[in-house]
């Protein structure tokens, strides 16, 4: 059982080495600490040294349990040293060769039934096994950096991994106060196998000059909750790491997505490799640090000016659904006049209704003043007659997700409004252009994507289409940041930023489940804890529903013709059951 671990051996004390030094020691365990030679010796200690003094300064080690944690850790340049360790986990580079060479070594120094543990990311546990004459003590266990704050362990079982083996390691990691998930020897396993693909997507959305590093990083923290943007955590990883991992899963699985973008590979020929050369998507203070600093690519804050803009005063926002009424919401909250449209009087006052209590709702929590309701519902006014809007400056639609409907809806909008008026859709998907081809204005047609619910969520994707005028782009950009939007900016592709970058993700958790490589808890679990995403893919999916994820992956294949991003089967089948998330109350999850 785990108790029998008393004492462990680590090599490699880089960053993630040293902290996974420390998750033993703190948990009461004797580490042998060993490196290549006394300088990288000198750097593991002073890392782990670094992460105890954060952890004292934060109060959450105290002196006694400090001091007793560096008692327990003992450094060596001497594999010999592990001789008597009953478990030696390995934290070295990503290099095949490499940690096959440490193994065998390691094979002859230990006992007999002590057991070899790989924390690699994506290499073959069994190829590095195989270099042993007893590969089935050889195991994954694979942490998440920080180690020291990430609950998340994979546990790789390969095929000849005896049960005893992984058993143990799996009660240890639970010991260790961890998650532990046991998978099977698959290249990247759960959480590098669904992160990668995202994150070389991102490099591809930059490298081909779609929207700006910032505004990439911004749409995925602001519309999806992610702690970092893809372009921030890739230096991070390591630009090296990451083209490592990308082109073993890529010679692996052989799936063109994980073909490492080319721009990563110039990058790290240039030593571009991320925070720890002080130079990657980003440009930091220096080697090692998080500061961000300005370069050449660092977008310039310059005054805005009012005359190149037009002047919008009145809103018209048209549809009665949810996202409709919290876009009236923000503008008539921002000082707005505000003209809704909804088909029915009733719907008329519903959407007004539902305006009053969210109002009401932030008085209550101290987040409005009873004047700020009063203001916000005087610049509220509701019909049933879209020639209503004849006089708005701008107008933002946000009917049923249709195209026909939308292309007749701008239609009407051209011949009602004045000219000038700029005529936002707020599609989550659909191509702007064909909204704007309908009309004799499509110099004034432009995506204005709000996530849901618009008034508290702040990212607003600013979709320009081959037609839409740069004063256009400019007024609506401008016009985010006064309602207390961030706008990110890019062109007129399906999905945008958020959803091309989300749903082949969520696609690929799909594709995972139905391949019986994981359960849909323990990839929910994986992506939460291991890469600290607010939500599962499978818990988002039935958030979003399954039917819109459908739609919006069919949306994307049929724009890209890409392969891998052809929805998966189950997904299909799924909703062709019905079974379409928490509205149904059933979808990957069953709900009470």
């Amino acid at each position: 059982m785990a108790r029998d671990f008393t004492k462990v051996g680590v090599v490699g004390l880089g960053t993630m080495g040293a902290g996974i030094v420390e998750v033993f020691a703190r948990n009461g365990i004797e580490v042998v600490g060993v490196e290549a030679d006394e300088p990288a010796l000198q750097r593991g200690r002073q890392h782990l040294r670094t992460s105890t003094d954060r952890a004292l300064a934060r109060g959450k080690l105290t002196d006694a349990e400090s001091a007793a944690l560096h008692a327990r850790v003992h450094y060596t340049t001497d594999l010999a040293d592990l001789a008597d360790c009953p478990l030696v986990l390995e934290a070295v580079p990503e290099h095949l060769d490499l940690k096959k060479e440490l193994f065998a070594k390691l094979d002859g120094i230990v006992a007999d039934d002590a057991i070899l543990a790989t924390n690699t990311s994506s290499l073959s546990v069994t190829e590095i096994a195989v270099a042993t004459m007893n590969p089935k003590r050889v195991v994954g266990m694979h942490f998440f950096n920080p180690a020291q704050v990430l609950q998340f362990v994979e546990v790789i079982k390969t095929v000849v991994t005896s049960d005893e083996v992984f058993e143990k390691v799996q009660a240890l990691a639970e010991r260790l106060g961890k998650k532990p998930v046991v998978v099977g020897d698959k290249a990247g396993f759960i959480a590098n196998a669904l992160l990668f693909g995202y994150l070389n997507h991102a490099v591809s959305m930059f490298e081909g000059r779609y929207a700006t590093r910032e505004d990439i990083d911004d749409a995925m923290r602001l519309g999806c909750g992610y702690p970092m943007g893809p372009l921030a955590l890739m230096d991070l990883i390591g630009l090296d790491t990451a083209y490592e991992v990308l082109d073993t899963m890529y010679r692996q699985g052989r799936d063109r997505l994980h073909a490492p973008s080319p721009i990563l590979k110039q990058m790290v020929s240039a030593g571009l490799k991320g925070r720890k050369t002080g130079r990657g998507f980003y440009t930091y203070a220096g080697p090692g640090l998080s500061q961000v600093v300005g370069d050449a690519l660092t977008p310039k804050a310059e005054p805005v000016d009012a005359a190149a803009l037009r002047p919008v005063a009145k809103v018209g926002v048209v549809g009665s659904g949810t996202m409709a009424t919290g876009i009236a919401e923000v503008f008539a909250r921002a000082g707005y006049d505000v003209t809704y449209v909804a088909r029915a009087d009733a719907k008329v006052e519903r959407v007004r209704a539902a305006v009053t209590r969210s109002l009401e709702k932030a008085v209550q929590r101290g987040k409005a003043t009873e004047a700020d309701r009063d203001a916000a519902l005087s610049h509220l006014s509701g019909t049933t007659r879209l020639d209503d809007l004849a006089d708005v400056d701008l107008v933002v639609e946000a009917v049923v997700e249709d195209l026909k409907v939308k292309q007749v809806l701008f239609e009407n909008l051209d011949e009602i409004c004045k000219p000038g008026t700029i005529l936002a859709t707020t599609t989550s998907s659909l191509p702007v252009i064909e909204c704007a081809a309908g009309t004799k204005r499509p110099q004034d047609v432009v995506g204005m994507h709000f996530f849901n619910p618009a008034p508290v969520m702040r990212l607003v994707e600013v979709v320009h289409t081959v037609s839409t005028a740069d004063d256009v782009v400019a007024t609506v950009q401008d016009l985010c940041t006064r309602i207390g939007k961030h706008p990110v900016t890019c062109g007129d592709r399906a999905g945008f930023i958020v959803n091309a970058l989300l749903f082949p993700y969520l696609n690929d958790a799909v594709k995972m489940l139905e391949a019986n490589y994981a359960s849909a808890q323990d990839i929910d679990t994986a992506m939460k804890t291991g890469c600290g995403l607010p939500m599962g893919p499978f818990e988002l999916l039935d958030v979003v529903g399954l039917d819109v994820s459908l739609a919006i992956e069919r949306q994307l294949y049929l724009e890209f013709r890409e392969p891998g991003w052809a929805p998966a089967p189950l997904l299909e089948h799924l909703v062709t059951a019905g079974y379409l998330g928490r509205k149904t109350g059933r979808g990957f999850n069953t709900y009470g």
